[in-house]
């Protein structure tokens, strides 16, 4: 997952190392995948349904096997395995954290899938370095930097300016979020962007009210 600038990201990202750290000692210890299949420490519910949900939708709408495929924010890159399993060979994570991505070229790497590519980068960095895919995916990360006190509307429009930077042309975007319903995703993408779908998730009444524990949406980048 990423961050945005200042204090409060060194913070947090400490807090995130040192998780991860955990996780690769015992990974390491253990060679079993269960101890870090968990798609994201922050966000627990984003587990085997929503990727399986993501590649379900993948398989239905036929992307090519050798599409160029960005996971923004791997974590323990347990995602990029799936889709490496799913025969997809086209395949980049990233995470602005160092102990994520050793924990998740080790998973790979146990996995026999060591050609997939994992790098240290910083999303929010706007760099340009990312370009070129045909889909990204995000399980957590644009939650992540919503839920940061600082600097949040900066770091919002940065994600944007990256995300529009690493796809191509009619490039399709695929987020799942805890935070937000698919009308507030649809507000803040509606600049460069294009609504395509929004994925079957499940609901839950309260108060004689139904909602969604999850939204999923794709998206397709304009021109």
């Amino acid at each position: 997952m990423m961050r945005t600038r200042g204090n409060c990201r060194r913070l947090k990202t400490l807090g995130t190392s040192v998780r991860y750290v955990n996780h690769l000692l015992q990974y390491t210890a253990t060679k079993d995948t269960l101890c870090c299949t968990v798609p994201h420490i922050y966000f627990p519910r984003f587990g085997e349904e929503s990727m399986d949900r993501v590649l379900r939708w993948m398989e239905k709408e036929e992307i090519p096997e050798d599409a160029a495929i960005l996971d923004i924010g791997t974590g323990n890159g347990v995602l990029l395995v799936e889709l490496a399993k799913s025969g997809y060979t086209n395949l980049t994570g990233i995470d602005y954290s160092a102990a994520s991505v050793k924990l998740a070229r080790s998973v790979l790497q146990t996995e026999d899938f060591s050609n997939v590519e994992v790098k240290e980068v910083d999303f929010l960095s706007c760099s340009g370095e990312l370009r070129g895919f045909d889909v990204c995916i995000d399980k957590g990360t644009f939650d992540a930097i919503s839920l940061n006190p600082e600097n949040t509307e900066e770091g919002k429009a940065c994600y944007i300016q990256s995300l529009r930077g690493a796809l191509k042309e009619e490039g399709l975007f695929v987020i799942t979020s805890c935070n937000w319903t698919k009308e507030q995703l649809l507000q803040m993408f509606n600049q460069g962007f294009d609504f395509v779908k929004e994925l079957p998730t499940p609901h839950f009444q309260f108060g004689g009210k139904t909602g969604n524990s999850v939204t999923a949406i794709i998206f397709k980048r304009l021109h």
